[in-house]
């Protein structure tokens, strides 16, 4: 108990896990460094066959699936799990009468003892089957908003300043701590509904956290491809989608997967398995997310694995010292969105995360895109700070920290408005 303690302090002072080990001491932030890759090429089959065609790429789509499966998330378990949607509280007058709030605990009935994952959903009054931007939330539901009516999660929280979280059990300065990383009211006012749920109801997000999520009930601990806490967070993400599936407030042919940092990661990889997300917008994700892993820039793939064991499948620390040897990259990820609208966002005070990496990734989708007959990025020239560049597949880097500003909101809003309404 006490080097849980002490990993979650260094985690919360420094955002990494250590669980006791060291990764690499040296980072790389100079891009005169970084050193000459080769990419593995998305529309060239492991026959070494080159993809021309939809149908072929419809192919090769699943031989990626399959490979970032294996190698980095791990397997997603593909039996069906049998759920029931309980509204448990509705308030039609939420925000001073701008939404309908709802609370719905979705519940897993073969398996009564695990958390339920308790979705915050709020639409705008006035509009008839809203579409709606879907993502994960860090620390429950009652962080991104202040209205006091809303009950605190009961689930194990990350240990945090100022009291938020006592005994990893939240406590009142937590609500509304995170608020302006969901700009509710502004969604809202331009036509768009929110669905949000804390991560942990699915996994809390330690290295044996997986006991107390689904990962304890599906999927096989003793391969090295089981899969890891983003696969799990990921899988919960299309179970929120099953739900909003059956609401007609909601257009379910038009709900946005969107995610930041780590949730990023889990966005992207829920967009990629699940085609049913109209689109996919990834902020700020990094390493195992939208940055190519291949880059010896910021956080690495050894970092990664070392510092939180728990996100990837076993198989993918085979690769921390040799990343080359990979069978795939993180703009093949990217690809599988094709031919959806994809939106990848960084911040030039987050190096760590790889911004260039990150737009690179975005870059690489284009022939991919092209098929469709759709233009990506339309560039490989890296934009200046806070110009927003692209098409179907767009990029920016803003100025500040590794965060979600209004900035990134007002970007990923004007996205939706031209490409899923």
């Amino acid at each position: 108990m006490t080097r849980l303690l002490f990993c979650l302090a260094v985690a919360l002072l420094t955002g990494h896990f250590t669980n006791g080990q060291v990764a690499e001491s040296v980072y790389n932030y100079d891009e005169t460094k970084v050193g000459t890759y080769k990419l593995p090429n998305p529309l060239i089959n492991a026959s070494g066959k080159a993809i021309k065609t939809r149908a072929e790429w419809a192919t090769r789509r699943i031989e990626l699936l399959q490979l970032f499966a294996e190698n980095v998330y791990g397997k997603t378990p593909k039996q069906t799990v049998r759920l029931r949607f309980q509204t448990t509280s509705v308030d039609s007058s939420a925000l001073n009468g701008l939404a309908i709030r709802k609370l719905i605990s979705i519940k897993f009935v073969d398996y009564p003892k695990l958390p339920s994952i308790d979705v915050l959903l709020y639409v705008p009054k006035g509009r008839k089957a809203a579409p709606v931007f879907l993502g994960l939330n860090f620390c429950g539901n009652h962080c991104v908003t202040t209205e006091a009516d809303l009950p605190l999660s009961t689930r194990w929280m990350m240990s945090g300043t100022g009291d938020v979280s006592v005994n990893n059990k939240a406590t009142e300065k937590a609500r509304g701590m995170q608020e302006r990383r969901w700009p509710i009211s502004m969604i809202l006012k331009r036509g768009y509904a929110v669905a949000t749920a804390y991560y942990g109801d699915l996994e809390p997000d330690y290295p044996e956290g997986w006991h107390a999520g689904i990962r304890s009930v599906l999927g096989d601990t003793t391969r090295a491809d089981n899969w890891g806490a983003i696969g799990a967070w990921a899988w919960g993400m299309s179970r929120i989608l099953d739900y909003l599936q059956t609401d007609p407030a909601i257009d379910a042919k038009r709900v946005i997967s969107i995610g930041h940092s780590r949730i990023g990661k889990a966005a992207l990889w829920a967009g990629a398995q699940d085609d049913r997300f109209a689109a996919v917008i990834a902020n700020e994700s990094g390493e195992g997310g939208a940055a190519l892993s291949r880059r010896w820039y910021g956080e690495t793939v050894e970092r990664l694995n070392i510092s939180f064991p728990h996100w990837f499948c076993e198989r993918y620390k085979t690769y921390n010292k040799r990343v080359d040897d990979l069978p795939v990259d993180q703009h093949e990820l990217l690809a599988l969105v094709a031919p959806r609208p994809l939106y990848v966002a960084s911040a030039d005070g987050d190096q760590w995360s790889d911004p260039k990496g990150e737009f690179l990734g975005a870059a690489y989708t284009t022939p991919v895109y092209a098929l469709y007959g759709k233009v990506g990025l339309g560039t490989t020239t890296f934009p200046a700070v806070n110009q927003p560049i692209g098409q179907t597949v767009r990029y920016h880097d803003r100025t500040g920290k590794h965060d979600v500003m209004n900035y990134d909101w007002e970007q990923y809003l004007r996205f939706a408005d031209e490409l899923v309404r």
